[in-house]
């Protein structure tokens, strides 16, 4: 299982590296869940994480249906150097709308070295998108990997949304369409070894590694304590 941590700067992303993450996830929270950086802190760190021999990923945002604009924002992401492009799906609210925004921006990368993930909310109910699980069964049509996370960020995490069972059908859908699948939202150090048990590829965090909740700043030695914690 795959450790991926969330860094807004230059400085963070240095800690993420410092603190032995897999994937460097260059992400913006003052936007949003998967609030979008700008282009040039995405090319910086691009270049750092790859001279470290890791991957990095970039957020576009937590996005309307909007398949030309998905398609332009993860254009953009990719030419500077994301090995991963993350979409949230905050205003697709079925599956049609989901195949349609992601072949779009899918190809968009396609002349680049990129996987696309296709992120839906775990408190999709609250926000009115479409059902993680209904992602999950359209997998193979949209994306290289699939993803949870959540959209409204109120101290409530993955598990106050969406019950074991649930995760594991996520996990099994989109292992049986070819995809990989991450999991994220709030999560903490005690949801860990739950998680990969489920078979998840990819866990994604920010606020368990950062000193004192989600706007402060991530701590290698966190980041390291999660990593030890992921491989025992």
């Amino acid at each position: 299982m795959l450790v991926l941590v969330s860094p807004a700067s230059e400085d963070e992303a240095v800690e993420s590296l410092l603190g032995g993450a897999d994937i460097v996830d260059v992400k913006n929270p003052a936007e949003g869940s998967l609030g979008a950086n700008y282009p040039w802190v995405i090319k910086r760190i691009a270049g750092m994480v790859k001279e470290k021999g890791r991957s990095v990923s970039a957020t576009i945002g937590d996005m309307e249906f909007k398949p030309g604009t998905a398609s332009l924002a993860a254009y953009a992401a990719a030419s500077c150097g994301a090995d991963y492009v993350k979409v949230g799906l905050y205003g697709v609210r079925n599956g049609i709308q989901a195949v349609k925004m992601m072949k779009a921006v899918v190809k968009a990368v396609e002349d680049f070295d990129t996987q696309v993930v296709a992120a839906a909310y775990a408190d999709f109910r609250k926000i009115g998108s479409i059902s993680p699980l209904e992602l999950a069964e359209v997998a193979a049509d949209v994306a290289h990997g699939i993803m949870i996370d959540t959209a409204i960020k109120d101290g409530s995490h993955l598990f106050d949304h969406m019950n074991t069972e649930e995760l594991k059908t996520f996990v099994e859908l989109a292992h049986s369409s070819g995809c990989f699948c991450a999991l994220a939202g709030s999560l903490r150090f005690d949801d860990i070894p739950f998680l990969k048990e489920m078979g998840a590829d990819i866990i994604g965090v920010r606020t368990a590694v950062c000193e004192n909740g989600r706007n402060s700043k991530i701590k290698r030695e966190l980041v390291a304590r999660l990593v030890e914690v992921a491989r025992s």
